[in-house]
């Protein structure tokens, strides 16, 4: 079954290109049957680029999905115009009378400064709120799922001397199967780009399961037994080039910069990297995607 996403969002026609099946609103209404929403805060910079990542591993889903997009109201993005996030997206105070299966969180390049001095730290704090009880389930990606993890469980992020970045190997939880790695093998790819990191000790303590680990770059994806939300420290969700574009910006910024670990073939700068992590995103958002649509009630989103 196909995404459903705003008809004219810049981002339709580069997953129609990409052959992922995307519904307009007014055959998606004809449908008789329960659509899964999912809301999106999208608080990277490029927002379309986001999107489509985003909705590329959603719309790959059997079922249908009705995709929704967050921005904060307190803060407006430098890099994008105000007219198309009025166009497109929704804060909390249009959509605050709504229930969703899925909120997403993104992260945000804010890693480096405290979570109490980032401008929209408040409304994120509300937005959190009143997911637990408008929102079945929470996935947090990278500064989204640290800030997640303070906010419900008062886990702290420590700032690393230098930047973690590249693709690093992570190792699965062996102690217990989970339904949500299903067809995973032991050892897994993801992409990581961050300054700071979460203590593994901290994550235990406050009743937390690490799925995934790595010798290199440490807690790679923790999950809440209870709640099931889910806190994926890292960016499956990148294209092959992102950490190529992230390399190249900060280097013209003349920002100290090492190449990206593990990511372009014999570390030569002017050979393409090749997206060795895309089946595991595909493979993640769609045990996730089966065991929300397991676990929700029926009647959720239609209170």
């Amino acid at each position: 079954m196909p995404i459903k996403i705003h008809d004219n969002l810049p981002a339709r026609k580069v997953l129609l290109n990409e052959l992922v099946d995307v519904i307009n609103s007014s055959s998606a209404e004809k449908q008789d049957i329960r659509p899964l929403r999912f809301l999106l805060l999208n608080l990277m910079p490029k927002k379309l680029q986001t999107e489509v990542q985003f909705a590329r591993l959603i719309g790959a889903s059997p079922l249908q999905i009705e995709l929704t997009l967050l921005t904060t109201n307190t803060y407006s993005p430098k890099n994008t115009q105000k007219e198309y996030l009025i166009e497109f997206y929704k804060t909390l105070d249009e959509i605050k009378d709504n229930f969703y299966d899925v909120l997403i969180i993104t992260g945000a390049p804010i890693e480096t400064i405290d979570f109490e001095d980032v401008q929209y730290w408040n409304e994120l704090n509300n937005i959190i709120e009143w997911s637990k009880t408008n929102v079945f389930r929470r996935i947090g990606i990278c500064w989204g799922a640290q800030a997640l993890l303070k906010v419900l469980f008062n886990v702290e992020k420590y700032t690393m001397p230098d930047k973690l970045f590249g693709v690093f190997d992570h190792n699965l939880n062996q102690e217990k199967k989970y339904r949500l790695l299903q067809g995973f093998i032991d050892r897994f790819p993801m992409p990581v780009s961050r300054y700071t990191e979460v203590i593994e000790a901290e994550i235990k303590s406050a009743g937390l399961e690490i799925l995934a680990f790595s010798r290199e770059s440490g807690v790679g994806m923790v999950r809440c037994p209870k709640s099931k939300d889910l806190f994926i420290l890292n960016h499956l969700e990148y294209d092959a080039v992102t950490l190529k574009e992230e390399f190249l910006r900060d280097k013209s910024e003349n920002i100290g910069i090492q190449i990206p670990q593990n990511y372009f073939p014999n570390d030569d700068i002017q050979k393409d990297p090749i997206n060795r992590w895309r089946p595991y995103a595909f493979l993640l958002f769609s045990n996730f995607i089966n065991e929300v649509y397991q676990d929700v009630p029926f009647e959720f989103c239609n209170r």
